[in-house]
């Protein structure tokens, strides 16, 4: 299943998507500023949700593929390719340098890392906002100060904040970082 980076998010995330009040439509303003920077190629969204960075992609003529827990944020997907996977029990494998961008908004799981650093191709990017630490909320689930950063050491580092979300008063780590 998706992380439940908030104990006041459910885990049953078929339920969650089912209901439209939960379905957020805007891409991720990060994201909207890298696609401005990139000429499209091949890209990966894992826990897409309900596909709002994913069907952004397409629209701009990527070549998207999206992964998630949730068969029925899946099906609101059209014109990308889907894949139903638990990343968590490892059911979806990151292909080594097979994206020109992976994007990873809002979830985290530290062991998926190293494949997504090996799932960008030379050249391309990643970009991603996951939660930091914060009273109430899971750190198994959040990120330390700096410690995306770290995760991304020895790769070009365009953009990094630590900082509130947009319409939001949760802090997360942002980065746009190239693969050298």
């Amino acid at each position: 299943m998706r992380f439940c980076y908030n104990r006041n998010v459910p885990r049953d995330w078929d339920a969650y998507y089912s209901d439209p009040t939960n379905i957020k439509s805007n891409p991720h303003p990060l994201l909207v500023q890298v696609a401005e920077l990139l000429p499209p190629g091949c890209a990966l969204d894992l826990a897409c949700g309900a596909g709002r960075n994913a069907l952004y992609l397409a629209s701009l003529e990527w070549r998207v593929t999206a992964v998630d827990a949730s068969a029925v944020a899946l099906a609101r997907l059209s014109g990308v390719e889907t894949h139903r996977a638990d990343l968590e029990k490892h059911e979806f494998a990151i292909e080594p340098a097979a994206y020109d961008l992976i994007c990873d908004f809002h979830y985290l799981q530290r062991d998926l890392f190293p494949a997504i650093r090996e799932g960008v191709r030379p050249g391309g990017v990643f970009t991603g906002a996951i939660h930091l630490a914060s009273p109430g909320h899971s750190e198994a689930y959040s990120l330390q100060p700096g410690e995306l950063r770290q995760e991304f050491a020895g790769w070009k580092i365009s953009y990094y904040s630590e900082s509130p979300e947009p319409q939001s008063t949760r802090v997360s780590a942002r980065i746009i970082a190239r693969r050298a």
